[in-house]
């Protein structure tokens, strides 16, 4: 009996080799559920984007749309100017992920291999800049870019990533530093003595070293640089429209493209919950699409770098 009861005890709880069958389920479960709250926002927004008015208002119609109506994706195409709010967007969010990587991996790797006066100073610097709230430095970067005529221009993000004070940079140094440090600098001086330079010894051994925070630093920095509206609205204004900016202003915008405004009866013209959700899914389909070609190098460099973003 004893011997019944131990192989039941395993089959069902385990052992210090293998995980029994409650503990795997209650695994799942709590995997399954964290997922459906993930995922669930991503699944309504695109079921409901292919709804047609009719769907929308037929209380028989709760999860799968009698048929894909493409027409909402052409409304908000139009209304959100794609074209030109995605070319914006792709070539502001591009220059200043790499800006922002490249200084933050040459800080990083200046900061972990030289000796620099007051180098604890520097990066309680650096800890600072990411410590204090953003609201406290836009007005007086508003400041500085109005004196030097700089709003209204791309320069505003692309200034500020290639001097380290980009969106999150603090982090990034952080990282390249703390990665920098973590394989032996005697590969550094047996690079040295056989020739190469300093430039050679970044380039071709210390960056090879720390792919898996390149990826981390170029991934998140694509991302918020994407999705920012606050800063970009307030520098760029009128003059630059970017996508997530577009959809900000999205039933105005409608209003203007389509002359109906969002309470008109005109199911034919009026503005919906279908369209909004099309626009919104338009707004974010690069990004998606960039993670699930990158999601193996994503997870890859999570691991070995253990930042789990905001």
């Amino acid at each position: 009996m004893k011997i019944k009861s131990n192989i039941i005890r395993r089959t069902l709880i385990g052992s210090n080799e293998k995980s029994g069958l409650v503990v795997n389920l209650i695994m799942y479960v709590l995997l399954i559920s964290i997922g459906f709250v993930f995922l669930y926002p991503v699944l309504y927004m695109l079921i409901n984007s292919f709804m047609s008015p009719e769907d929308l208002i037929n209380p028989a119609v709760s999860w799968l749309p009698s048929g894909f109506y493409f027409e909402n994706y052409a409304k908000a195409f139009k209304t959100l100017d794609f074209g030109s709010s995605f070319f914006n967007s792709l070539y502001i969010t591009a220059v200043s992920t790499l800006l922002q990587t490249a200084v933050c991996a040459v800080t990083g790797y200046g900061l972990a291999r030289f000796r620099i006066p007051m180098k604890g100073l520097f990066l309680a610097l650096i800890l600072f800049t990411f410590v204090i709230p953003v609201e406290t430095i836009l007005i007086p970067r508003y400041v500085m870019f109005n004196t030097y005529k700089l709003l209204d221009t791309p320069l505003t993000f692309w200034l500020t990533a290639f001097t380290g004070q980009g969106l999150k940079s603090a982090v990034f140094i952080l990282v390249f530093f703390q990665m920098f440090r973590s394989y032996p600098i005697s590969i550094d001086e047996a690079a040295e003595l056989d020739g190469a330079g300093k430039y050679r010894i970044f380039s071709h051994i210390a960056l090879p070293m720390v792919k898996p925070g390149i990826v981390l630093t170029v991934l998140f920095t694509f991302v918020w640089y994407w999705n920012e509206t606050r800063q970009s609205g307030l520098f760029f204004g009128t003059a630059i429209k970017t996508l997530p900016m577009k959809l900000g202003s999205f039933a105005a915008s409608y209003s203007e493209v389509y002359g109906a405004a969002a309470g008109t009866s005109d199911p034919a013209v009026s503005i919906n919950e279908a369209i909004t959700l099309a626009g919104t899914m338009l707004s974010c389909l690069p990004v998606l699409i960039m993670f699930v070609i990158l999601q193996k190098q994503f997870v890859e460099s999570i691991a070995k770098t253990g930042i789990t973003g905001e």
